[in-house]
């Protein structure tokens, strides 16, 4: 007696028999589903549990779009295909969701036995079978008009291109589909930047396994990994050295290397990583090459800060520097208020809680930071170190200076705190103080985890000549460890007992 055959196997012989490749060196040619693929499809198709939702993310260029095109034709005209039922795909443009529509025609236009039962409106990005009565079309957020309807299946291309927690396209799709018995949702994407994007949220629960109904193929390299090594890349390209064309994405790499404002998008692109592919300050890489251990003690040497005061209740970031044998060293101490501190982790998505206990993040009494504890907190700082300069954001400075006086601050210390803009004058030539210091590999940060955290939010916002500011509300978090860091170097290069050489600070 015969094996018998299971729902995926089924539907994976089925698309190796009724449907071609679009595009490509081998165009029209049947399509053979490589092992990795067949993993994918058996995973979704025979879930005891019966899959709801299927998503699957890895690099770019592994053919995501032309294995969803292959999904869609099963369900619209293959064994999967439910009776007058209606599929859509999703994607957050109008050229994004036309890529799906426009392979999956090509299919049809290019396999003998699916044209003649497939009809294709090109004009408005539909498909429909008319023996089965089954009807897709492709929606963008762009669309203006309202979804309705109930499809039963639905596609949701690139969804790591969603900003935030939220879709409304999604939304609408995800409860329309809730009139169905039995309905199916894929998500097939490159990883979102930010663990607060829509795809990542999604992916974190599937991750905890909360719902058998829904499975994950998530092919990704862990950040720790040299992201140039053939061995790195092959782990979030499946097809690595098969259609996607190696030489290329080794060439990606080299040009990565060479210039490393590159790497954000190769991380995000290439390795399916979450990382923002904007214009960020300093890239993993660079960040990691500074994370040498610094010295416990500055001992004699000169102490430059940079000290970014929160308004109320955000983080208040104190960052202080001294050169010493060449390599600019730093302590880091960060604050929050310690009512709504576990309330704050969750908003901002990262371990407040955890830092504070292994004393990476201080608290202060109350719920807002009280500036006469930070005050005396830097009276200690004063008390143990050599301190030149201190800069800071104006903003607040009204608030802190009568604080400072209470906490025995005498004049000549007060002089010692200098206005730091946070504009494009001042932060422009400061970054390019820091950068130097950073692609030379002199600063040792220690890896601490809230500065780190800091660095690698922090997105540069430029102006048309060219200058450059660091933006808070352009970075995908709190970046305020790279305000003070980033001032903290600035006062060191303006002090009149220092000189800017070459891009490196020489004592006079």
């Amino acid at each position: 007696m015969g094996r018998v055959e299971t729902r995926g196997q089924r539907n994976i012989r089925w698309i190796e028999e009724h449907c071609r490749i679009p595009e490509g060196k081998d165009v029209g040619k049947p399509v053979r589903l490589r092992p990795w693929q067949k993993k994918d499809i058996l995973k979704i198709y025979d879930n005891p549990a019966r899959t709801r939702t299927a998503i699957e993310s890895f690099g770019r260029k592994n053919a995501k779009t032309t294995k969803a095109g292959f999904l869609l034709l099963l369900h619209l005209v293959g064994p999967e295909a439910v009776q007058n039922s209606q599929l859509v795909s999703t994607a957050t443009s109008r050229d994004q969701a036309a890529l799906l529509f426009e392979l999956a025609a090509k299919m049809v236009r290019m396999s003998p036995t699916l044209h003649p039962h497939v009809g294709i409106r090109d004009h408005t990005k539909q498909m429909y079978c008319t023996e089965l009565g089954t009807v897709y079309r492709a929606l963008s957020s762009e669309a203006s008009s309202n979804l309705g309807g109930s499809p039963v299946f639905a596609v949701h291309d690139e969804l790591g291109q969603v900003k935030g927690p939220r879709s409304p396209l999604y939304e609408a799709v995800e409860t329309g589909m809730g009139a169905h018995e039995n309905p199916l949702s894929i998500i097939i994407s490159t990883q979102a930047p930010t663990d607060a994007d829509l795809l990542s949220i999604l992916i974190d629960d599937a991750l905890g396994g909360h719902d058998p109904r829904v499975v994950l193929s998530l092919y990704t390299a862990p950040m720790e990994d040299d992201p140039f090594l053939v061995s790195t890349i092959k782990k979030a390209n499946p097809a690595y050295g098969d259609f996607l064309n190696a030489e290329e994405v080794k060439k990606s790499a080299a040009d990565t290397k060479r210039m490393p404002a590159r790497e954000p998008a190769y991380r995000n692109l290439i390795l399916n990583q979450r990382v923002d592919a904007k214009s960020v300050f300093v890239s993993h890489s660079v960040w990691q090459e500074n994370g040498g251990t610094p010295v416990e003690d500055f001992g004699q040497a000169r102490v430059y800060g940079g000290l970014d005061l929160s308004a109320t209740t955000d983080l208040t970031a104190l960052v202080l520097t001294a050169e010493i044998h060449d390599k600019w060293h730093t302590h880091s101490t960060f604050w929050l208020p310690e009512n709504g501190l576990l309330d704050r982790a969750k908003t901002d998505r990262v371990p407040y809680d955890t830092w504070r206990d292994q004393g990476y993040l201080q608290t202060t009494p109350g719920n807002t930071i009280e500036y006469a504890y930070i005050a005396y907190e830097l009276r200690r700082v004063f008390d143990r170190y050599n301190i030149g300069k201190i800069g800071f954001d104006r903003w607040n400075w009204r608030f802190l200076k009568p604080w400072l006086i209470e906490a025995g601050f005498r004049d000549w210390e007060l002089e010692k705190f200098v206005e730091f803009g946070q504009g494009y004058q001042s932060m422009s030539p400061a970054l390019r103080a820091l950068e130097s210091v950073l692609l030379s590999n002199r600063l040792r940060h220690g890896n601490h985890p809230v500065l780190t955290m800091c660095a690698l939010n922090a997105i540069v916002q430029s102006d048309p000549a060219g200058n450059r500011k660091l933006a808070k509300d352009k970075s995908a978090g709190r970046i305020d460890g790279m305000v003070a860091l980033t001032m903290g170097v600035a006062v060191a290069t303006e002090d009149e007992t220092q000189e800017y050489v070459v891009g490196r600070l020489k004592t006079v």
